[in-house]
């Protein structure tokens, strides 16, 4: 079997051991015999050592693969590395489940949601069964696609979004929240067809309001009452309207905002108070008290 080319990283060397080179450790509690495995990433600074000796010792070849992949879990042979993490480094395993709990236990900053995602994704290929460690990664990545201040990243996370749903849904298919997620996450990529097809099969699983609601939503695509653009598309346009008041270029922002919140599909069916608060902000900017305290007010 041909092995994958490793993956570049800023900060990482990859390092062959010699044959017959078997990682230990923990007192002789590891025994790892790297036979057949790809090479090991190793940190910088640990890399002329392991050259110079000829071998990676335990705590090298452990920090190495933990920083490789918090740098990019799905690099190549991420999945292989997790194995080894997971057979041979449970402090590491520990503490990644307490960044983790920590990161859950506050309200996360949004340069924390990328490290979130990756030490969540680490989780999921040390425990490839767990639903719900996928959709909790698609979670993350929709809070990220919609915030005002990450819009930037919308595409790329609705699109990441998505994808986890789908394979949360096929670990779990009887999951009614993350079939209703799946949904509206093909409805916002303008997907309308699937979304609506995915919220019929998750129908059986839901009750009362629930059911109600997504019986709405279904009825709304099969009747055509949907936004003039995929909601993507407004995500996308309010990035730039982001982009132009962070320029100085207020009058662009307000009248890129306002061409938005005129699609009454979109507006109702998005959370629109930051739309409105950075609305106002501009209006202001722009000497509109009036206009201001009434976008102020719908914030």
């Amino acid at each position: 079997m041909t092995q994958q080319p490793p993956t570049p990283l800023d900060g990482i060397r990859y390092f062959t051991p010699p044959a017959g080179y078997v990682l230990t450790g923990r007192d002789g509690r590891v025994q790892i015999p790297w036979e057949g495995k790809p090479p090991v990433p190793l940190l910088e600074e640990d890399f002329p050592v392991a050259e110079e000796s000829g071998t990676a010792d335990y705590d090298m070849v452990g920090r190495g693969i933990y920083q490789a992949l918090r740098l990019n879990p799905e690099c190549a042979c991420a999945a292989e590395y997790a194995v080894i993490l997971k057979e041979a480094y449970p402090h590491i395993v520990s503490e990644l489940g307490g960044q983790i709990i920590m990161l859950d236990a506050r309200e996360v900053d949004t340069p924390y949601l990328d490290r979130k995602i990756n030490f969540l994704k680490i989780m999921a290929l040390l425990e490839p069964a767990n639903a719900g460690l996928c959709r909790e990664i698609a979670r993350t990545f929709i809070e990220r696609g919609s915030r005002l201040s990450t819009l930037h990243q919308a595409v790329s996370s609705w699109y990441e979004a998505e994808r986890f749903l789908k394979r949360a849904l096929e670990l779990d298919p009887a999951d009614r929240h993350c079939a209703y997620e799946y949904g509206e996450a093909l409805y916002v990529l303008g997907r309308y067809d699937q979304a609506s097809e995915a919220w019929a099969a998750a129908l059986p699983l839901l009750e009362g309001g629930e059911r109600a609601r997504v019986e709405g939503r279904i009825a709304a695509i099969l009747s055509g009452r949907l936004p003039r653009v995929a909601p993507l598309d407004y995500l996308t346009a309010l990035s730039v309207a982001v982009e132009e008041h962070h320029a100085g270029h207020s009058d662009e922002a307000a009248a890129i905002i306002e061409d938005v919140l005129a699609d009454p599909v979109f507006s109702e069916q998005f959370p629109v108070n930051e739309v409105y608060y950075l609305l106002g902000t501009c209006y202001q900017e722009m000497g509109m008290a009036q206009e201001a305290a009434g976008a102020f007010k719908k914030s």
